[in-house]
């Protein structure tokens, strides 16, 4: 680790422990979305590590952007699920498909935390195969789409004020019949957002189920061509795969730490139960599986920042670390016996966020076929690196490049 990123986990602590910790709780008791927070964390920096300096990001990168998730979840998982739309998934497909104007247009306040993102794809009937099964169906009148259909686990659509949603154009093309829109729920009409029930996860931060009838969306705020949607949203997940392997590893930390401190804190017979043999062997899994996710998401986030192919290792890393996250937050439980359910104790509800990073950027299953195809030498896992068309976070500063030639 350089000193620079170093830095960046220290800022980040101090930033979760001063502004996010003394507050929290209190968002989640009145169930109010923490949109100040969010304004907050982005004039600090921490939504734009990826993105150049011209649209406000840091240009740090892809490990440094691993470092604030993995950071932030370890701290208080429940506002940093925010982290996706505000700083990855979002922004990120409207600098890699959108026009300049609209990447300057919207990409910034996204960043800034001044406006709060979402992405959209997962339907009810899609699960995995999102795009060729999805029946949100965007129809061309003039100059605006009126999109009608249904989206699942939409995080946040319910305070979104730009957000990306993809739906088909072009009903017979399976995927290739997908299209990318940005959309902007409080300024048209047709969009309703559902809070979505769970158990154990924020209630100031939901997901949500999304109801669109007759949406508009002008033509203008359309990402890329017609059918370019499926082409965004893969580009999309891949560094969305490690983000979201980092927020499970910084899950698999905090259980660890948790338990740790209790194991030293609760006695039996006299003495720790950290102290007995069995405890012992909960901890040294923990600690080895903790170590593993870390080199994987680190060694991943590295690939991406030096441009090289990066979605196998991208799957990898995700996996571990979401297998690591469910292991410790389990482990954990265990050791804090009966009051692993108490609510008081976090690690109550990091396993239910455990369980969401198992499933979120494509499921543990997905991942293993993905990696099982690649070593069986079926579908290479990087057939695709280099060859989207697509621009590159790292490389292309469009806005820059826009500036130079007014």
């Amino acid at each position: 680790m350089s000193e620079e990123i170093e830095a960046v986990r220290d800022m980040v602590n101090r930033f979760m422990e001063t502004e996010v910790v003394p507050v929290m709780e209190g968002y989640e008791q009145r169930r109010e979305f923490p949109r100040e927070l969010i304004r907050k964390a982005g004039a600090a920096g921490l939504y734009g590590a990826v993105f150049p300096e011209s649209v406000g990001g840091s240009n740090m990168g892809y490990l440094a952007a691993a470092v604030i998730q993995e950071e932030m979840c370890r701290i208080d998982v429940r506002f940093a699920s925010c982290n996706n739309q505000q700083g990855s998934t979002c922004p990120s497909c409207i600098y890699f498909g959108g026009t300049p104007e609209q990447i300057q247009k919207y990409v910034p306040n996204l960043l800034a935390g001044v406006t709060i993102g979402m992405m959209s794809l997962t339907e009810s009937g899609g699960g995995s195969d999102a795009a060729g099964n999805m029946q949100t169906f965007a129809r061309r009148d003039g100059d605006v789409y009126r999109i009608s259909g249904q989206k699942m686990w939409a995080s946040i659509a319910n305070e979104t004020d730009v957000g990306v949603l993809f739906a088909k154009t072009d009903r017979a093309a399976g995927a290739k019949g997908v299209s990318a829109f940005i959309v902007q729920p409080k300024k048209y009409p047709g969009w309703t957002a559902q809070p979505i029930e769970t158990m154990g996860l924020s209630t100031a931060l939901r997901t949500n189920v999304v109801y669109l009838d007759d949406f508009v969306v002008p033509v203008e705020d359309r990402l890329g061509e017609e059918g370019e949607g499926f082409k965004i949203i893969m580009r999309t997940l891949q560094p969305g795969r490690v983000g979201v392997a980092a927020k499970a590893l910084g899950v698999a930390r905090a259980c660890f730490e948790d338990a740790v401190r209790y194991a030293n804190e609760r006695t039996l017979r006299g003495q720790p139960i950290g102290r007995f043999q069995m405890i012992q062997s909960d901890i040294a899994e923990m600690a080895v599986a903790i170590e593993a996710s870390r080199a994987l998401v680190y060694k991943a986030a590295i690939a991406m920042d030096e441009s090289q192919p990066s979605n196998r290792l991208a799957a990898i890393a995700k996996y571990h670390a979401s297998q690591t996250a469910k292991f410790c937050a389990d482990k954990a439980v265990q050791i804090f016996g009966g009051y692993g359910l108490a609510k008081e104790y976090r690690v109550s509800w990091y396993r239910a966020y455990a369980d969401m990073f198992f499933t979120g950027e494509g499921s543990a299953n997905v991942q293993k076929i993905l990696i099982a195809e690649d070593a069986l030498g079926y579908k290479l896992a990087d057939r695709h690196h280099g060859k989207t068309g697509l621009r590159d976070i790292r490389k292309d500063d469009v806005i820059a490049q826009l500036n130079a030639t007014r």
